[in-house]
């Protein structure tokens, strides 16, 4: 299927394909919320459809594509590697693992110096768990309500929304959740058997929840007054999306353990990361160094995507750039709020990752809705609906900013219009 050559019958084909062998009840949430075409080529911030359709990406594939869609020095790093070998043996050294390591210690916050490499963000969600727990002999953790961890075993455990939690219960034992952004509570819930405190530096799935600047901070002396260890998300938060190349480099926080997957990859390859300071990496693997492991963690493919990502972040300052280019969108939204106070609770983020939170779901449904009709992807966040994500490549251009914004406007006029506000 080339894009020249599909027609409205050939992506009707692939729809029922879906149907038919994918998730048929996945497939009409998509249709309904307006992407029943079919994506076929992809650069910078733009999505070409089959249908000829151009789309602005302002969901960034949930915080992947933060250099956008095929980055050419991304691209050419592992077009480089799956020239020599796309997979590793599993034998000997491999220098693409070796040298994001060192690239990942030389950038990361605090003491944290080792990493793990993975496929995804609940994996590293894993492996961080299995980690602390071996690191501390403690199996207690403290989570956040509206956290998202990712919807494995131990990553649902940690996750905060009883809708994905309670169709797989019994889930890992020794999990309690507290309020976010509620230090006290998090202190009333540690005890000494509690191996960490898990939490994401701002809520990415809980509607794009930022904390007080004082919150990380007492996260960071409750778990010393407990000795237990501070684990930090940052999954989506990573890798220049908030402003800093870290979310906690805003409140000089130094983590035990940080997790990563996500921009990682580049936009390209698919990784993961659970980084930990030398004291937790000797307790956790000394005894036995392949304690924890995964096949195709690590994989050449993806460490030359990881490293070229991070290159290109800081050589590009993209940090300052999702700073910047957030401003100008917040600055925006913020302007249609005012037009519609009625329609529209608040507008809150950091850098490129954004949230619109509405006063009424079905208005964000309809607003999604319209914006891909309006051609921008956007989406709402998985623990709490009310709220529209924005979370586009950090090279978006002013002008792409601005086009959000006016899509946005429209679309949140016509819901209000529909629904009778």
């Amino acid at each position: 299927m080339s894009l020249c050559s599909v027609n409205n019958s050939q992506i009707d084909a692939v729809v029922e394909q879906y149907q038919q062998f994918v998730n048929p009840w996945l497939a009409s949430l998509m249709k309904f919320g307006g992407f029943g075409d079919v994506e076929m080529e992809a650069e910078g911030c733009i999505v070409r459809t089959a249908s000829g359709e151009e789309y602005l990406d302002c969901l960034g594939g949930y915080g992947v594509f933060s250099l956008g869609h095929r980055h050419p020095k991304v691209v050419e790093a592992v077009k480089c590697q799956l020239g020599r070998m796309p997979l590793s043996s599993r034998t000997f050294f491999s220098r693409p693992q070796a040298e994001l390591a060192a690239r990942l210690a030389a950038l990361a916050p605090g003491n944290l110096q080792y990493a793990f490499f993975c496929n995804s963000g609940t994996e590293a969600i894993e492996g961080a768990i299995k980690i602390a727990r071996i690191a501390t002999g403690k199996t207690r953790f403290v989570c956040m309500v509206g956290g998202f961890h990712g919807k494995s075993m131990g990553g649902l455990s940690a996750t905060g929304r009883e809708q994905y939690r309670a169709a797989f219960e019994p889930l890992v034992p020794g999990f309690v959740h507290v309020p976010f952004n509620n230090a006290q509570a998090a202190a009333a819930a540690i005890d000494d058997h509690t191996a960490g405190i898990i939490v994401e530096p701002i809520q990415g799935e809980g509607g794009i929840q930022v904390p007080s600047p004082e919150y990380l901070p007492a996260l960071r002396s409750i778990c010393n007054d407990h000795h237990a260890l501070l684990i930090v998300d940052e999954v989506q938060t990573g890798l220049g999306r908030t402003g800093k190349l870290f979310a906690v480099e805003h409140h000089n926080v130094q983590p035990d353990i940080m997790t990563l997957a996500k921009a990682l990859g580049g936009g390209v390859m698919p990784i993961g990361a659970v980084m930990g300071t030398p004291a937790i990496w000797e307790r956790a693997f000394s005894e036995n160094p392949l304690i924890h492991t995964s096949t195709f963690g690590g994989n050449p493919l993806a460490c030359a995507a990881g490293l070229a990502a991070l290159n290109v972040t800081v050589e590009e300052n993209l940090p300052k750039r999702a700073a910047d280019m957030g401003d100008r969108l917040m600055s925006g939204l913020r302007q249609v709020q005012a037009a519609n106070p009625d329609a529209l609770v608040e507008i809150r983020g950091m850098g490129l990752m954004v949230g619109a939170e509405f006063a009424v779901k079905d208005v964000a449904e309809l607003c999604i809705n319209g914006m891909a009709r309006r051609g921008v992807i956007a989406a709402y966040t998985l623990n709490n609906p009310k709220v529209i994500r924005f979370e586009p490549p950090l090279i978006i251009t002013a002008d792409q900013v601005d086009r959000a914004v006016s899509a946005f406007s429209g679309s949140v006029a016509e819901a209000k219009e529909m629904l009778g506000l």
